[in-house]
């Protein structure tokens, strides 16, 4: 089996900075496990990788999809699944480092998506609002309709093409179908205590702000990218389109993009705790070393 490393853990927490340490360590390349770093022209509100911060680390699917387009948990697995081969085959390891943690676990897990989770019609729905087709899932599939916000159309909508296209709820599909790891995966966690994690996510929309994350939702609205594009749903991009478009004010919607960031931050954690066998590391800001130190040790032991 091909070996990999995955790098999960809340937003904030220091997955980047780890990603890059050790693939110089451990001669890596890094594939990102973030849903939205996938689309052009959303840099700031997505934290990603700079070309600095990069350290000369070959880093994969950044920038290749427009914020118009779909893309959909199946394209990830196989463009990930593509790029852990590639890698190998240069002698590298294949690093994933992200907090998109459904789409890193069909990464990793034998999951097969059916034809219909391929597929997406709204046609069966167009006449009911966000929260009437949020509550159809919900009489259908309570479990996927509990990780799906009522706004987030376009995956209420796969999950219910699913049902009616399968006769199965997309829960009891990945329950069935989750069943064994593809690959020899060191699953590496990253926390932090929660005052802290708070304090860093607060500090790091402040810094988003003044470089330009209101100005770089201004280019993505000048460019015709919609306010009900699947991109836009991202945290930091709903928001401030809100704001641009007069609903609340920046300080308003600032304070949102902070709430709404602690709160994925919680749901992550408590997502990957859950979900996957991932050793986990406190992460030491101060003094970081100290952390790459930890989790090298780690490959060392074997």
């Amino acid at each position: 089996m091909k070996q990999v490393i995955a790098i999960v853990g809340p937003t904030a927490v220091g997955k980047t900075k780890l990603s890059i340490e050790l693939a110089k360590v451990l001669n890596g390349e890094i594939i990102s496990g973030d849903a939205m770093q996938i689309y052009r022209g959303m840099d700031i509100g997505t934290a990603k990788v700079t070309k600095e911060e990069m350290e000369g680390i070959a880093h994969h699917l950044l920038d290749e999809k427009s914020p118009d387009s779909r893309y959909s948990v199946a394209e990830f697995q196989k463009a990930v699944r593509v790029k852990i081969d590639e890698i190998s085959e240069r002698g590298k390891l294949p690093i994933i480092v992200g907090g998109t943690g459904l789409y890193i676990k069909a990464v990793l897990f034998d999951y097969e998506f059916s034809e219909a989770e391929n597929r997406l019609s709204d046609e069966l729905f167009t006449q009911l609002t966000n929260e009437e087709v949020h509550a159809k899932l919900a009489s259908i599939d309570l479990a996927s309709a509990n990780k799906l916000h009522p706004n987030n159309r376009r995956r209420v909508v796969r999950a219910l093409n699913i049902y009616y296209q399968t006769n199965e709820t997309k829960s009891a599909i990945i329950e069935k179908q989750e069943k064994k790891l593809m690959y020899d995966v060191t699953l590496i966690g990253l926390k932090d205590e929660r005052s802290e994690l708070y304090k860093r996510i607060n500090d790091r929309v402040d810094k988003m702000v003044v470089n330009g994350l209101v100005e770089e939702v201004k280019k993505l609205r000048e460019i015709g990218i919609s306010r009900d594009a699947g991109a836009i749903q991202a945290i930091g991009y709903k928001e401030i389109y809100d704001y641009l478009e007069g609903v609340m004010d920046l300080e308003t919607a600032v304070d949102l993009v902070k709430r709404n960031s602690r709160r994925l931050a919680k749901r992550q954690y408590t997502w990957f705790r859950n979900q996957m066998e991932v050793t986990w590391f406190d992460v030491d800001i101060e003094n970081f070393e100290k952390t790459k130190a930890e989790v090298l040790a780690l490959f060392k032991r074997g």
